[in-house]
C-alpha cells in the first residue's frame, strides 16, 4: 500500500483539504503534498494523521498484511 496515496484518497472521501489537514497536524500545506508522495511514513506522523482524519490507517495496513 502506498500510504501517501491512501491518505490522499481518504481525504478526498471525507472532503478534507490539504490546508485543513496541515492546520490539524501543525505543518504546512506543501508538507502534506510531500506526504502524498511517500510510500512509508513515520509511525508518530501516521498516528497524528489518523487522529486528524478520524481514520485508522494502521487497520488498513494490517488488513493488507493479512492478505499477503
Amino acid at each position: 500500500m502506498h500510504i501517501g496515496q491512501h491518505i490522499k484518497q481518504v481525504m478526498r472521501e471525507k472532503n478534507i483539504t490539504a490546508t485543513q489537514l496541515a492546520k490539524d497536524i501543525c505543518c504546512t500545506r506543501p508538507h502534506i503534498h510531500k506526504i502524498f508522495r511517500k510510500e512509508n511514513l513515520d509511525i508518530s506522523l501516521l498516528l497524528h494523521i489518523s487522529k486528524a482524519l478520524k481514520h485508522d490507517f494502521f487497520k488498513d495496513l494490517s488488513e493488507e498484511y493479512k492478505q499477503m
